[in-house]
């Protein structure tokens, strides 16, 4: 493997590279694939979240014995942080992201897909709050502290750079991207987007795409394969 950026995270974990492996094959039915795609979500979301995110107090409560302890939350706190999946495999990954935080937090979606001649991103669905808090509109809802962007491929890395720089114009101070799988090339271009803002956690990284666009070996389209939508 090429050298990567230092914002970019591979897991080793050998239970983690089994279940990609399983996932990888033809012969994965999509009864499976959606809980193995659920599984390493959860292991990259694990170690991405145990890295960008830390421990505050936040007040005492006692034990079923009557015991004080102190409790603790998150820094930032959940109500800081924004679920972003890219529809429509990201979703996939949101229940995996959502259950390790401790209590919930906002989700927005946004809609991209790869234009087939040019293989670069589209938007078409975007639900971000784009308006900020203030005296005329208390309701509104401010940019996130910290978002977090599931997608299960990067391939080229297009789709991840403009989901980046969305955010980023958005207001955020940081992004955590987690995904199953990516190219050294995809990787790189998502880790260089917004250097100093973004971490990017993979489950695994493959050399290249295809003339199509699609990761050598891959997993194929993970979408189509989610949704037995194969053939459409």
């Amino acid at each position: 493997m090429t050298t990567l950026p230092p914002n970019a995270h591979v897991s080793s974990h050998p239970c983690l590279q089994a279940k990609l492996s399983l996932l990888r094959s033809a012969d994965t039915s999509s009864r499976d694939v959606q809980p193995l795609v659920h599984d390493i979500a959860l292991m990259v979301g694990y170690e991405a979240l145990a890295s960008g995110l830390s421990v505050k107090e936040n007040g005492t409560d006692k034990s079923p014995l009557g015991y004080s302890y102190t409790t603790t939350t998150t820094s930032p706190a959940p109500s800081s942080i924004s679920l972003v999946p890219i529809l429509r495999s990201g979703l996939s990954m949101v229940p995996a992201l959502s259950s390790l935080l401790p209590s919930p937090v906002a989700i927005h979606h946004l809609g991209l897909y790869r234009e087939k001649s040019t293989l670069q991103p589209v938007e078409y669905y975007n639900n971000l709050p784009y308006h900020s808090s203030s005296a005329s509109n208390p309701n509104a809802s401010g940019p996130a502290e910290l978002a977090i962007i599931v997608d299960p491929v990067i391939a080229t890395g297009a789709t991840a750079c403009a989901a980046i720089d969305t955010l980023r114009d958005w207001g955020v101070k940081r992004i955590i991207v987690c995904a199953v799988l990516a190219t050294e090339g995809g990787l790189k271009a998502a880790c260089e987007e917004w250097a100093e803002g973004v971490e990017v956690w993979v489950g695994g990284c493959d050399k290249e795409v295809d003339e199509k666009g699609m990761i050598n070996p891959g997993l194929g389209d993970i979408g189509d394969r989610l949704y037995l939508t194969i053939g459409k």
